[in-house]
C-alpha cells in the first residue's frame, strides 16, 4: 500500500526552524517529484516546494525563498523540507505528495500530485 507519512511538526517561535520529514513506503521515492503543500484554516492548499526526480531541479514559493530548502535522500527513500526563520505567517498544516512526471522537472500544484500524506502541523507563534 503506497503510503507517505509526514513528520517534524511541531510549535516554533518566530525565527526558528524546523525539518519536515515525508517517509514514503509502497512507492519508490525515486520515480516521483515530491511537493511539499500547505494549507492554513480557511484558505486554499498552496504549493510550498518541489523536487523533481533527480534532485537536480527544485523550486519553492516566493514567499519562503531563502528560508526553506527541499532535499531529498532516496536511500531512505524520504524527502525533507528544512525551514529557518519560520514567520508566523507559515503556521500551516503541511503535506508531502508524490507526483509520477513524465517530465524531469517538477510543479507545485496540488492536482499534478497522485498520493498525499496526512500531514504535519506546524505553528509558529511566540
Amino acid at each position: 500500500q503506497v503510503q507517505l507519512v509526514e513528520s517534524g511538526g511541531g510549535l516554533v517561535q518566530p525565527g526558528g526552524s524546523l525539518r519536515l520529514s515525508c517517509a514514503a513506503s509502497g512507492l519508490t521515492m525515486e520515480n516521483y517529484a515530491i511537493g511539499w503543500f500547505r494549507q492554513a484554516p480557511g484558505k486554499e492548499r498552496e504549493g510550498v516546494s518541489c523536487i523533481n526526480k533527480s534532485g537536480r531541479i527544485t523550486d519553492h514559493d516566493d514567499s519562503v525563498k531563502g528560508r526553506f530548502t527541499i532535499s531529498r535522500d532516496d536511500t531512505k527513500n524520504s524527502v525533507y523540507l528544512q525551514m529557518n526563520s519560520l514567520k508566523p505567517e507559515d503556521t500551516a498544516t503541511y503535506y508531502c505528495a508524490a507526483d509520477r512526471r513524465v517530465w524531469g522537472d517538477c510543479r507545485r500544484a496540488p492536482h499534478e500530485y497522485d498520493y498525499w500524506g496526512q500531514g504535519t502541523q506546524v505553528t509558529v507563534s511566540s
